[in-house]
């Protein structure tokens, strides 16, 4: 067997080399390789991969309705009772663990789509194939029992049993905003979604553990911090438009379109002060929290003039910490 011979035998049986980490997957290495050289490139994990992945931004939409909902219901507890930091730090836990497991969640379901594959914001653990979907769907699911086993602390120390259920309902809810066959995600619901648990929900549920019962202040700051977190998932949207578009996603920025995305934007940014201009007759140092527009009003300029993708993602970090701003600002008026 001459030299040319030897090489066209073993030709047939070269085995491609492995990448640690990488999915064998054509599409998934056709989207890592459009996140770009460097992530193409790059054949491992690091924590600041799964930090992102954790979208750090969003945790103030957790934090604010926890904040304001214990402020809220520190007025309705008798006067000879104290706080409950306890409770406090269990619902915050319940929320946070709530939000990254539903962010795992979506990098896992959007993935798997390939809906991610058009994003314009950073790479996702599942769409980037640097990671094993099933990990990353095992991540989510970790969040979703460390928020259910918080949530099942609280429910034993109140003796309000029926907790559980609001609980289950929650998680639920998270897994198919972007799970399950019909994600209602991806049908323009998703703001509808998180009005009600990260706004309503959250809320009167932190007044409720620590007053076992919620008050009007509850109510009401449930729907400014609802109507935030909507917000943030709008400037989401609109930055993802076109991509969601092409991937089949009708959020209701894609539904309503760029004008009426940007004018209900607006909306959820501004509406919430209406609110703490009624509070601010019954509690003044509420005036405080329209400092907070110094955050919104660049947000929602920002919004209305932006002419490409990536100058939503600081309107997308401003309405945030508004909603932190605003979470933390009114439950401290409410409560002092």
């Amino acid at each position: 067997m001459n030299q040319a011979d030897a090489k066209s035998t073993a030709k047939p049986i070269a085995k491609p080399a492995k990448t640690n980490g990488r999915s064998g997957n054509p599409a998934r290495a056709a989207a890592a390789a459009k996140a770009g050289p460097a992530l193409a490139a790059r054949t491992r994990l690091t924590p600041r991969d799964w930090i992102a992945g954790a979208r750090l931004r969003t945790l103030p939409l957790a934090i604010a309705p926890v904040a304001l909902g214990t402020g809220a219901g520190a007025v309705a507890i008798p006067d000879d009772v104290a706080w409950h930091p306890t409770r406090f730090v269990l619902a915050l836990v319940v929320a946070l663990a709530l939000q990254i497991g539903v962010n795992y969640a979506n990098d896992y379901s959007d993935g798997i789509r390939g809906t991610d594959d058009h994003r314009v914001g950073p790479a996702r653990l599942t769409a980037s194939g640097l990671v094993n979907p099933k990990v990353v769907l095992g991540v989510a699911l970790a969040f979703f029992g460390v928020a259910a086993l918080a949530g099942l602390a609280l429910t034993v120390i109140t003796q309000q049993w029926w907790l559980i259920a609001v609980g289950a309902v929650a998680i639920v809810a998270a897994w198919f905003y972007t799970g399950g066959k019909r994600p209602y995600g991806y049908a323009g619901l998703g703001e509808l979604f998180v009005f009600i648990f990260f706004g309503l929900v959250a809320t009167a549920g932190s007044a409720f553990v620590q007053a076992l019962t919620v008050n009007l202040e509850a109510w009401l700051g449930g729907v400014g911090v609802g109507l935030l977190a909507c917000a943030v998932l709008m400037a989401n949207n609109l930055r993802d438009i076109e991509q969601d578009r092409l991937a089949g996603k009708r959020t209701l920025a894609v539904l309503v379109g760029p004008i009426g995305g940007r004018i209900l934007f607006t909306a959820f940014m501004l509406l919430p002060f209406a609110i703490v201009g009624v509070l601010a007759l019954f509690y003044p140092t509420a005036v405080l929290v329209f400092f907070a527009l110094l955050l919104a009003l660049p947000a929602c300029l920002i919004v209305i003039t932006a002419k490409t993708p990536r100058e939503l993602i600081l309107a997308l970090q401003l309405s945030s910490f508004t909603a932190l701003a605003y979470g933390i600002g009114l439950g401290l008026a409410i409560a002092l």
